[in-house]
């Protein structure tokens, strides 16, 4: 597989687009075309290979499934991983001779989406260092009471941020590092020691995602009950992701439903409470 200038261009477009956290709201940008899981389909369709792409978005949401960005902190940019990494995983499954389904493909689209998701971070916080020029700007127009010069500042001049940010690095990266990444199909052969020491670390690295989630909506010991149940049904039953979620919405609505009816109870034994305080009065 490789990656032509055109190619590498529509990617670097959609890099730019899903670095707008406030693109039509959350619906589009970074919280929805910046993720994996949407970057495999993207990267899919631009590619030619739509399976290859959509394993690889999945395999590397795993690992940033409880990715959030507290007070601008970040510690990897997803916009890199969807739309750097996963292209550059396809070329080297492709290059590499592996079946898009197996384990080593997964694992190795893990890897390199964490390594350049590393990168990616140098690129957000560019984008956002440059961003605080275009904002000096539309200060002056405020204070000079030129209004309409902050559609320039808002619409037009961060493009230049993305130019140089996210253009232009999705671009170089995607069709150099496609030739790069072809390249070490004879520099790091798949029975050597490098090849399987990406495999076992992009094999673990969804551990890392898994356990973040975990910490943020654990309270109690029982709120591992359900999150067991889904590693259960997949194990004992053979279910896959949209099977578990399926009977995982069962359970959702089951949990709703019990809890309306507990919320209805106190309601009715209260409105009961206050009849009888009226009528002893």
């Amino acid at each position: 597989m490789t990656i032509s200038w055109i190619q590498a261009a529509i990617l670097g477009l959609f890099a730019s687009l899903s670095s707008m956290p406030g693109m039509g709201g959350s619906s589009i940008g970074n919280y929805t075309l910046g993720r994996p899981l949407v970057g495999g389909l993207v990267c899919g369709l631009v590619l030619g290979d739509l399976k290859t792409g959509i394993i690889c978005g999945a395999a590397m949401q795993l690992v940033y499934i409880a990715l959030v960005t507290p007070g601008g902190t970040v510690s990897a940019d997803v916009r890199a991983v969807s739309y750097i990494g996963i292209p550059l995983a396809m070329v080297a499954i492709h290059s590499q001779g592996l079946s898009a389904t197996s384990g080593d493909a997964a694992n190795l689209a893990k890897s390199m989406g964490t390594l350049v998701g590393t990168v990616g971070t140098v690129l957000f916080y560019g984008t956002a260092t440059l961003n605080l020029a275009w904002q000096h700007i539309g200060w002056k127009a405020v204070e000079k009471g030129q209004f309409k010069k902050l559609y320039m500042v808002d619409w037009g001049l961060p493009w230049i941020s993305h130019l140089f940010f996210s253009f232009l690095p999705t671009l170089i990266m995607c069709k150099l590092g496609a030739t790069a990444v072809t390249a070490l199909k004879d520099a790091l052969p798949m029975d050597g020691i490098p090849m399987k020491t990406l495999f076992t670390v992009g094999s673990l690295l969804p551990c890392v995602g898994i356990a973040i989630l975990l910490k943020q909506i654990v309270d109690k010991a029982v709120d591992f009950i359900p999150f067991f149940v889904g590693f259960t049904l997949a194990a004992s039953l053979g279910l896959n992701l949209v099977s578990s979620a399926v009977v995982s919405l069962i359970f959702a609505l089951l949990f709703y439903e019990v809890q309306m009816a507990r919320n209805m109870k106190a309601k009715l034994a209260a409105d009961d409470f206050a009849d009888d305080d009226e009528e002893d009065i």
